[in-house]
């Protein structure tokens, strides 16, 4: 676990005395609270648990947040958390990025994150928009989006911010929104890794991409367009009425119906988080013909990036003694004499 000694808290003791400043109605309240009602939980250490962002509507995440925070540049807070992690790896990090910080300017720092799997948790919060910036297009707004950068619409091809978490090679991949009541067990899946935990929360963003989601997200009349993932149990959905079965033929994912609650005569598939191959299907999931597949799609931890790094340390230093000036002294030397009138 991230946070081995648990400390007794409450949400709280996890709000801070700044005015929370989102638009009123947007997305993030809800995963503000969501990630303060977690942390007592979990027996977060607020001494010990820091949270970096980056540049977005998103990235102002640190300020509200009772803890060590850092509010860093665009694009560069994956760079500013692993190096916190290889400073102290005893601090329990999370990552705070949004579509346009993480997956444009921060896509090449997010990539290294992941395939390096340092341990922190990264909530990449997806409104498919610019929001801090005026509503431009990110990279993970749908084609035909009209903006004040894309007028006549979008023709980008959007990225799939799970997807791109998983060809990077990332060990835990997740799914949540807003204002979703698992979003909490979502996050305590992610913190409970040992390694970095990708978590892609769908954001409402009320003023530039207002209701975006609400075919699988919306408060109420949606659940039946949502796959929740549990290890171990079939993927059934919409009142389990529905199942996802593999199409052996094609080695793609269908859809079929389930009469009577017998899911096995339909062919419905048992979640297992440690099936990469399952998990790119799932997130690849056309949604309408498909559901949207949400909570722990891929959950198959290796060995830490830090604990590389610090068992390399050690060995490196086994029977040497720390001697700075006898370090600067050793190899390739010169001694420089004389004056500026008189030079060697």
């Amino acid at each position: 676990m991230n946070a081995p000694v648990k400390i007794e808290t409450t949400l709280k003791d996890w709000e801070t005395d700044q005015e929370v400043r989102w638009c009123p109605g947007c997305g993030d309240y809800a995963i503000l609270k969501a990630v303060q009602r977690t942390l007592p939980q979990l027996g977060a250490d607020p001494a010990k648990t820091v949270f970096i962002s980056g540049i977005g509507c998103s990235s102002r995440f640190p300020y509200y947040i009772e803890s060590y925070g850092f509010h860093t540049i665009h694009g560069r807070a994956p760079a500013f958390a692993t190096g916190a992690k290889l400073a102290n790896p005893e601090l329990d990090i999370w990552l705070v990025t949004g579509d346009g910080d993480g997956l444009s300017i921060g896509g090449n720092h997010l990539m290294h994150v992941l395939r390096r799997n340092v341990n922190m948790q990264i909530m990449l919060f997806n409104n498919e928009i610019y929001g801090l910036t005026k509503g431009q297009a990110s990279p993970t707004s749908r084609e035909g989006t009209k903006s004040p950068s894309t007028p006549i619409g979008s023709y980008d091809h959007p990225a799939r911010p799970a997807a791109f978490a998983l060809g990077a090679g990332a060990r835990f991949v997740a799914r949540g929104f807003d204002v979703s009541k698992k979003l909490p067990e979502v996050l305590t899946a992610a913190h409970a890794h040992q390694g970095a935990a990708f978590i892609e929360i769908f954001q409402n963003c009320i003023v530039y991409n207002k209701d975006v989601f609400d075919d699988f997200a919306a408060p109420k009349g949606a659940e039946d367009r949502q796959l929740w993932l549990e290890d171990g149990k079939p993927m059934l959905f919409a009142g389990d009425t529905k199942g996802i079965a593999l199409d052996t033929d094609t080695l793609t994912l269908k859809v079929v119906d389930v009469a009577d609650g017998d899911w096995q005569t339909a062919g419905v598939i048992v979640h297992d988080v440690t099936n990469r191959s399952i998990a790119h299907m799932l997130v690849e999931m056309p949604f309408g013909e498909f559901p949207m597949a949400l909570g722990v799609l891929y959950d198959d931890p290796r060995p830490t990036f830090e604990a590389a790094v610090i068992a390399e340390r050690k060995k490196a230093s086994e029977g040497k003694t720390a001697d700075l000036a006898r370090l600067l002294g050793s190899g390739q030397t010169w001694t420089v004499g004389g004056t500026a009138a008189d030079p060697v």
